[in-house]
């Protein structure tokens, strides 16, 4: 048998189906790592900053102190998103619930629907690449066996006609086809892999972005902030800045 078969042999005997299919794979497998990667990054500076930020923001004298010093801190932005919603809606409620259609609406329904609207727009941004790897996940083994598939067909038609099979005449080009069901393996399982972990990551950041929403939500109503506890006491107020 002839041992020199190799990718080599096997990109120069395919045809133009099977380049297609290791091209689609190989943008897949970029694609998927980019988003990895990235992901990943944003995942570990968004869980470090995380105490930081809401530190900085709860221990801030006044609102605007507040939304500055968590802008500062929140690398995943998402607290900071929600915080700046949250807080601005608290003052146009108190500027604009003496007449108005916000008249007959209530500070808890207000601030509640803003912080609702701005979670969801958060988790869409943190989850932001998480449908592109499921898809990869779930079909990239399919693209490699079809590129399998087509390689044995043009294989065995190549053999039509002859009189006697050799075995390494069959064997080669069936052992080169069935690299592309590895190559699909290769793409689909670090994507599926990623796509778990970076889910439990997410909702690990999403779990603590919804307390702090909670909290807010109650501070600003209420004036008391609430943490896994309960209450918390001696809490600064956060003022809304005095004009000069």
């Amino acid at each position: 048998m002839n041992t020199s078969m190799g990718l080599a042999h096997f990109w120069t005997q395919s045809d133009g189906v099977i380049h297609s299919v290791a091209l689609v794979l190989l943008l897949m497998s970029t694609a998927s790592w980019y988003i990895v990667i990235g992901k990943a990054v944003t995942v570990l500076r968004a869980r470090g900053s995380i105490a930081r930020a809401m530190t900085a923001f709860w221990q801030a004298d006044t609102r605007s102190q507040a939304l500055e010093a968590i802008r500062a801190e929140d690398r995943s932005g998402v607290f900071a998103l929600v915080a700046t919603d949250a807080v601005l809606a608290a003052q146009a409620f108190e500027e604009k619930q003496a007449g108005g259609i916000g008249a007959g609406v209530e500070a808890s329904d207000f601030i509640a629907r803003t912080l609702q609207q701005s979670t969801v727009l958060a988790q869409a941004r943190v989850e932001r690449g998480l449908t592109f790897l499921a898809s990869v996940g779930s079909t990239a083994p399919f693209v490699g066996l079809f590129g399998t598939v087509w390689g044995i067909y043009h294989a065995l038609v190549g053999l039509a006609g002859a009189t006697q099979v050799v075995l390494d005449k069959v064997a080669g080009p069936v052992g080169e086809a069935l690299i592309m069901t590895a190559a699909g393996l290769f793409v689909a399982i670090p994507a599926v892999l990623a796509y778990n972990a970076l889910t439990r990551g997410n909702r690990l950041v999403l779990a603590q972005l919804d307390g702090f929403a909670n909290s807010l939500h109650a501070y600003l109503v209420a004036g008391v902030r609430l943490d896994s506890h309960g209450p918390v006491a001696n809490v600064k107020p956060l003022r809304a800045a005095q004009p000069r």
